[in-house]
């Protein structure tokens, strides 16, 4: 029957042109749109493929026909598509015919366009609210759809639906199917192209009408999930820069909403509305969260969120929970709203540094973290996102807690941190920690917890001899477990690698520098420690050891602890630190033969990413490739460490790592010599040298070559040496399996002589006559 619509179509377009002239053309019209409503049958499987074309031409007319003048034409068109959705198969089949697939309107609909033509048509009954809600209420269906969806936002459907919110109607309808379809754009297609299309000043306006409609007049329990709907459209607008919250004063409403229960301010933004503390309240208290937690983001609203107390509202959850104590909320709800308060002032404490200080907030967090890690009973929920590990104990707590610390004091700033280390924040912070890590079962959340507490003690420790001083009494005990972590947790995927590296950082920044807090640390053979790390050769540590290797170095006990270590098979440190260079130099793509010998005189330690710049001219203050590769690389701090022991004073080494060493030995000559190559590239890509300045320019490259053949000569000779010793072992090897050869052979035949006499009396004659 596909083929008939065909034919239908060019009545229908006859009946919609004399309907104009005559009203009685609109039953028929209406008749003949029902039939759209209708199953479509097919004979042959393949019909829906072979007439796909003219069937979704046919539906696609039906949302040009919106422009008939007729109310009932237009309802009757809204119910037809409403029917696409009404998937039940048709009680009667015909003989020889079968129905179509349960959702090939649908598809039809999708592939004509009919979703964008509907919502088009919305300019026609502006001023019609029964025939606007019988459109929405189709748009409803369509826009389940993501092609429909994207139909529809070509038309700008997301700017246009939220002026409908605020529309004069009674029954609230308007609202709620704008504000659905809102909700299926914002699923279905690019949520940052439906934002942008509500960033307009007149989108935000009608969206704070509205919401502060419902929020003084909603009391029903949908108005209320409808305003916190809304409420998250806000939110998403929050986050684009380029929305007009704060101009428009939607933000300023929203965060005095948020923080009006605790600071107790009357304020007339918000005046005559109440909490009813029920769930939906509940969530909306969440949302309000969130969104200062979004605004903390923005430095444009640094000071409205000032102005309006957010500092004091989120402080008033930081304190303990004690029962009974909840006179509005639930435990439960309270413990949440309080997790996610602390959450959001980590995100504000460093936007609104003066409040923070002069709110106390240090005070009052280490006061929190006494109650986290004390002994007053306490079962934690642990229900909500923020309250991960936290059930039945106040890990959550403590965890939300020092991220508000770590958020302070990574500012850097000397008023913070010098007003927690005058409370005992370093030796709060050590004893809470030792305790929490005895005591529960590691997890990802404790892991954390620890990160954190590194973390905060590295920034209060940093360049200040007596804070060092203060931590190597309780914190060097602490440390060195970490040093001594099973390698396996490092792919745990708890969190244990980023751990490892808060505590070499705090290494860094509590113990080296102070030589009373380096003695304790060497003592606790925390110089074998790292080299047991050093030794496991990941790539991403290797740096940050070697670097707190080299500053150790200093120290006059280092020495004899780095000589001393022994790893797998033996290995010494200096055969490490070769094996690191050799290996690094090889993911660099450092050119060496076979046996590590350099291969390009003219460019020895020059990386393949080096050889393939081209030359690029830079300020005086910008540092080159040749400078930067120091910086990446692992190879000048190795070079450090072998400067600050010695060189003269290592122990043997085979002859392959004495060819590397030889390279090893000559680094600072041959990234000398890179740097002025740089220069002389830079010098002849833009000027013409004096003659003097050329042949100066071509002594110092000639040098660092004549370094480099040097260094392989004697590569060489260490190869040769190493040859002919070997070949003097294998002399002197093949003489012992020669004389003990021999030595064999002269016993076999004694005891063959003794045999014969004592088997043979003829033959001991003949031997003692011989005799």
């Amino acid at each position: 029957f596909f083929h008939i619509y065909t034919q239908i179509n060019e009545i229908l377009n006859l009946c919609a042109e004399k309907v104009n002239e005559q009203e009685a053309f609109t039953e028929p019209l209406c008749e003949l749109i029902k039939l759209f409503a209708l199953p479509f049958h097919k004979k042959k499987s393949f019909d829906e493929a072979n007439y796909a074309v003219e069937v979704s031409q046919s539906i696609a007319q039906l949302g040009h026909l919106m422009r008939v003048p007729s109310s009932q034409v237009k309802m009757q068109i809204c119910r037809c598509i409403i029917s696409f959705y009404n998937t039940e198969l048709p009680g009667k089949l015909l003989l020889g015919y079968q129905p179509a697939s349960a959702d090939y309107k649908i598809q039809m609909a999708e592939v004509g366009g009919l979703a964008e033509t509907l919502f088009m048509s919305l300019t026609l009954v502006e001023n019609q609210l029964i025939e606007k809600l019988w459109v929405l209420k189709a748009l409803q269906h369509l826009s389940t759809s993501e092609t429909n969806c994207r139909l529809m936002m070509k038309a700008q459907a997301a700017s246009k639906l939220c002026l409908y919110l605020n529309g004069a109607d009674p029954s609230g309808q308007l609202l709620f199917r704008s504000s659905d379809i809102l909700w299926n754009l914002l699923e279905n297609t690019s949520k940052e192209e439906v934002v942008n299309q509500l960033s307009s000043l007149e989108c935000v306006q009608t969206l704070q009408e509205v919401f502060v409609d419902l929020l003084m007049r909603g009391f029903r329990h949908c108005d209320q999930h409808l305003r916190n709907d809304l409420l998250v459209i806000a939110t998403l607008l929050v986050e684009n820069p380029a929305a007009p919250m704060i101009e428009s004063g939607f933000a300023k409403l929203l965060i005095v909403l948020a923080t009006f229960a605790e600071v107790k301010l009357r304020n007339p933004l918000i005046k005559g509305f109440k909490f009813t503390y029920s769930f939906e309240d509940f969530e909306m208290k969440k949302l309000l969260f969130n969104v200062i937690g979004v605004l903390s983001k923005n430095p444009s609203a640094a000071q409205l969120l000032s102005e309006n107390h957010v500092m004091p509202a989120l402080l008033y959850y930081v304190k303990p929970i004690q029962k009974p104590g909840f006179p509005d909320w639930s435990p439960v709800l309270y413990e949440e709203l309080q997790l996610h308060a602390i959450s959001v002032l980590a995100s504000v404490a460093p936007v609104l540094i003066d409040k923070y200080l002069s709110c106390q907030t240090n005070t009052l967090l280490l006061m929190f973290l006494e109650w986290c890690i004390g002994q007053d009973p306490f079962f934690g929920q642990g229900n909500s996102f923020h309250g991960a590990g936290g059930r039945g104990n106040k890990v959550a707590q403590l965890h939300y807690s020092l991220r508000v610390l770590r958020s302070a004091v990574s500012l850097y700033d000397d008023a913070v941190n010098l007003n927690l280390c005058d409370q005992g924040a370093i030796s709060q912070l050590l004893g809470k920690y030792a305790i929490k890590k005895s005591k529960e079962k590691e997890d990802a959340t404790l892991v954390e917890i620890q990160a954190d507490t590194l973390f905060i003690l590295s920034v209060l420790c940093d360049s200040d001899l007596h804070r060092k001083e203060l931590f190597s009494r309780e914190g060097i005990p602490i440390l060195i477990p970490f040093f001594r972590m099973d390698p396996k947790k490092l792919y745990s995927g708890l969190g244990h690698h980023c751990l490892l590296f808060s505590a070499l950082d705090c290494l860094w920044s509590c113990v080296v520098g102070c030589y009373i807090a380096e003695n304790s640390f060497i003592e606790k053979q925390g110089i074998f420690l790292l080299l047991d790390l050093l030794a496991l050769k990941e790539k991403k540590l290797c740096n940050i050891i070697l670097g707190i290797l080299v500053e150790l170095c200093d120290n006059p006990k280092t020495n004899l602890h780095f000589n001393t270590w022994r790893g797998k098979r033996d290995q010494t440190a200096a055969n490490l630190l070769i094996q690191l260079w050799r290996e690094e130099e090889m993911d660099l793509g450092v050119r060496r033969d076979q046996y590590g010998r350099i291969v390009d005189p003219k460019r020895p330690i020059a990386t393949s990413f080096q050889k393939q710049q081209k030359v690029i001219p830079v300020p005086s203050n910008c540092p080159s490739f040749a400078i930067m590769e120091i910086s990446e690389s692992i190879r000048a701090k190795v070079y450090s460490l072998f400067c600050k022991l010695d060189f003269e004073k290592l122990p043997a080494l085979p002859a392959k790592d004495s060819v590397t060493f030889a390279i090893i030995q000559r680094y600072m000559d041959f990234k000398v010599g890179e740097v002025w190559s740089e220069i002389c590239a830079e010098i002849k890509e833009e000027f013409r040298p004096l003659t003097s300045d050329a042949k100066a320019l071509k002594v110092i490259s000639k040098l660092t070559e004549d370094t480099a053949r040097r260094v392989v000569a004697l590569q060489t000779k260490m190869l040769d040496r190493a040859h002919r010793h070997e070949v003097q072992e294998e002399q002197e090897i093949y003489k012992e399996f020669q004389a003990a050869y021999t030595q064999r052979e002269l016993t076999k035949k004694s005891w063959e002589n003794f045999l014969t006499r004592t088997s043979d009396f003829e033959a001991l004659k003949v031997r003692n006559l011989m005799e």
